[in-house]
C-alpha cells in the first residue's frame, strides 16, 4: 500500500470512528432529531418486534453509559475503547485500520469529554440543533480527519446569481416557507417565544435561554440587514412557527483575508418536531438565501461537534450573587467553604477602580479608532464600520432613566475611560444580557447573566518588548474587566461569563473566573484556514490570540 493510500485508509477509518462515536453522543442527549412520535392508539409492532427494540434500547443505553464514563477523566477508558470498537464492527463490518489505537487517539482527539456537554451559556450543557452529521458531509466544509490546509481560501468558488438555485428547498407536507418580519411585532413575539420554548437547555433541563424582543431586534437588525435572511418554518394549517435561522451580514478578516459573510444563529425547531429533520433544510434555505445576495461565506458556531471546527473556545463564569446560584445548582459551595466565606471570598467592590463612564455616540469617533488598532492582536475579527459600531455599542442602551444599573429593556453596557487631563479614550469594555429561564424552581425563575462583548486598551499599545507589554496589558485588563463586573454587579446580573478568546486569558484568574463545562465550536463555511489559537495555544500564537468575534 503507498503512502497516499495509507493516510486515505488511515482518515476513512478516523471518520468511521468519530460518526459513530457522534451518533451515540446524540442519542444520549436526544438532539439528534432522530426520536420517533408513537401513537398509542396505533397497532402495536409483533412481540417479536418488541423484543428487537427492547434490545436495541438496552444496547443503545449501554453504549452511553460507556460515553458518559468519558466526562471527567483524562485517559479514555478500556470500556469506551471495546464499545466503540464492538458499534463499528456491528454498522460497518471490519474495516481496516479501526483497531483499539485508532479508537482510543480518536476519542482523545474528539475530547468527548468536554464535547459530550455542549453548548450554553450557562453551566454548559444546552446543545444546539445544528444538523446533521451526515448533511455537513456535504457541505463545503473542512471535513473531519483532513489534514490542515497550508493555504487560506475558498473551497467552491463564488456563482453568479442565476447560477444560484432560484426556487426555495422543498419542506415535508404539512410546512411552508416563512420571511420573518422583526417589526411585526407579533412575528417578533412568535420568533422569541419559539426560542425561549425550544432553544438550548441544559442537561438537567434546569436552564434555558430567555431571548427577549430588545435582545432580537439588536441580535438579528444590524446596518444592512436582509429580511430574507430571517428565514422561519410555519405549519401550513395553522400558521403556527415551528422552525427559525436568521444570517445578518458581517465582514471578517481572517489572518490576511477580508471575507465578506454572513453570520448564522438561533437554528431552531420546534421540540415535538425534531424527527422531521427540518434542520438541515432550514440551513439550505438560508445558505441558498445568502447566495442570492453574492455572499458564499459564513460564521457559525455550536457546541456539538460538526465538521470541523477552526477554533474551540471554553466558557468561564464569575459568579456575583453566590446565593441565588447555590440555590439553582449553578454552583456548589465547596467542601473546605462555608456560604458566608464563599460570599466573602468572591465579592466584587463597590465602585470601580478606573474613572469610568457610559459610552456616549460623541465617543464613536475614539472608540472606532481604538477598536480597530487593539483588535489587530487577533487572527479573526469582525471589520466594523463607525454605524455599525453605534448599532453594536450604543442602540441597546434601553429607555428612560437608569434605575439600580439598568434602564428598561437594556441588552447592552457600554462605557469607556477617558483620561481628565487630555479626554482622550484609553479604554472601553462592552457586555450584554441573555438572562436564562431557572426551570422548576421554587424560588427563582429568572438567572440573570452577562457576557464579556468587544474591549480595548491602549496599553496594548504601549512601547516596551512583548513581555512587558503583555505583562502592563494583564494588569490593566484586570482592572478593566474588574470594573466590568462592579457595573454588572450593580445592574443585578448573578453571573458574568467569558469565553478563551481574545485577551481573556490574561484576567481570569485573578479576577476568580471559574471555568465551565461548555465548549463552543467556531466553524467557517466555504472557507478553509488553519486551526486559529482559542482554549489552547496553537502555532506560536497563545491562547485566545486566534478569536476576537464575539457571537452573539
Amino acid at each position: 500500500m503507498s503512502a497516499s493510500q495509507s493516510t486515505s485508509q488511515k482518515g476513512k477509518a478516523e471518520e468511521i470512528i468519530d460518526t459513530t462515536v457522534e451518533e451515540h453522543l446524540e442519542e444520549e442527549s436526544g438532539s439528534s432529531g432522530e426520536e420517533e412520535e408513537v401513537d398509542e392508539s396505533a397497532p402495536q409492532a409483533s412481540s417479536s418486534a418488541g423484543t428487537s427494540q427492547k434490545k436495541k434500547k438496552k444496547k443503545r443505553a449501554k453504549i452511553s453509559k460507556a460515553l458518559n464514563a468519558l466526562k471527567g477523566q483524562k485517559q479514555v477508558p478500556q470500556g469506551v475503547v471495546d464499545e466503540v470498537l464492538e458499534r463499528v464492527k456491528q454498522e460497518h463490518g471490519d474495516v481496516e485500520g479501526v483497531d483499539e489505537k485508532t479508537v482510543r487517539l480518536a476519542l482523545d482527539q474528539l475530547k468527548i469529554m468536554d464535547y459530550a456537554k455542549g453548548k450554553t451559556g450557562l453551566g454548559g450543557k444546552g446543545k444546539k440543533d445544528a444538523g446533521d452529521h451526515k448533511f455537513w458531509g456535504t457541505q463545503p466544509v473542512p471535513q473531519l480527519g483532513d489534514e490542515a490546509p497550508t493555504e487560506d481560501g475558498a473551497i467552491e468558488p463564488s456563482k453568479p446569481r442565476e447560477e444560484v438555485r432560484q426556487e426555495p428547498y422543498p419542506l415535508p407536507k404539512d410546512f411552508q416557507w416563512s420571511v420573518i418580519d422583526l417589526n411585526d411585532p407579533n412575528q417578533l413575539k412568535e420568533v422569541y417565544e419559539l426560542l425561549s420554548l425550544n432553544y438550548v437547555e441544559d442537561n438537567d433541563a434546569t436552564f434555558r435561554f430567555q431571548y427577549t424582543a430588545e435582545f432580537l431586534q439588536w441580535a438579528l437588525q444590524p446596518p444592512g440587514y436582509h429580511q430574507e435572511w430571517h428565514v422561519g418554518v410555519r405549519v401550513a394549517s395553522n400558521k403556527k412557527l415551528v422552525g427559525f435561522i436568521s444570517g445578518v451580514p458581517i465582514t471578517l478578516k481572517v489572518r490576511d483575508h477580508i471575507i465578506h459573510c454572513s453570520e448564522i444563529n438561533y437554528l431552531c425547531v420546534h421540540k415535538k418536531l425534531r424527527s422531521k429533520r427540518l434542520a438541515p433544510v432550514l440551513i439550505k434555505e438560508v445558505t441558498r438565501q445568502c447566495h442570492l445576495k453574492g455572499i458564499f461565506q459564513a460564521i457559525y458556531t455550536a457546541g456539538v461537534l460538526l465538521p470541523t471546527p477552526v477554533t474551540v473556545c471554553r466558557y468561564y463564569h464569575r459568579s456575583l450573587n453566590i446565593p441565588k446560584l447555590v440555590d439553582t445548582k449553578f454552583t456548589y459551595v465547596p467542601r473546605n467553604q462555608t456560604l458566608a466565606r464563599m460570599m466573602r471570598l468572591q465579592k466584587v467592590p463597590s465602585s470601580p477602580h478606573l474613572p469610568v463612564r457610559e459610552m456616549t455616540e460623541g465617543d464613536l469617533a475614539q472608540v472606532h479608532d481604538l477598536y480597530e488598532r487593539y483588535m489587530k492582536r487577533f487572527d479573526m475579527i469582525p471589520l466594523m464600520s463607525i454605524e455599525e459600531m453605534k448599532h453594536q455599542f450604543l442602540s441597546g442602551l434601553g429607555k428612560g432613566d437608569m434605575v439600580k444599573g439598568r434602564r428598561e429593556g437594556q441588552v447592552v453596557w457600554s462605557y469607556v475611560v477617558e483620561d481628565p487631563s487630555t479626554h482622550k479614550i484609553t479604554d472601553y469594555f462592552t457586555f450584554y444580557s441573555l438572562p436564562s429561564t431557572i426551570i422548576d424552581n421554587p424560588k427563582h425563575n429568572l438567572l440573570e447573566a452577562a457576557y464579556l462583548f468587544y474591549y480595548g486598551s491602549e496599553t496594548a499599545m504601549t512601547g516596551g518588548s512583548e513581555d512587558e507589554v503583555d505583562a502592563n496589558l494583564k494588569k490593566r485588563l484586570t482592572d478593566l474587566i474588574g470594573d466590568a463586573l462592579v457595573v454588572a454587579n450593580e445592574a443585578g446580573f448573578d453571573v458574568f461569563n467569558v469565553l478563551t478568546l481574545m485577551d481573556n486569558a490574561a484576567f481570569l484568574s485573578d479576577l476568580k473566573f471559574g471555568a465551565g463545562d461548555g465548549m463552543l465550536n467556531f466553524y467557517l463555511y466555504n472557507w478553509r484556514t488553519a486551526p486559529l489559537a482559542g482554549v489552547k495555544a496553537v502555532g506560536g500564537r497563545a491562547e485566545g490570540r486566534g478569536v476576537g468575534v464575539v457571537m452573539l
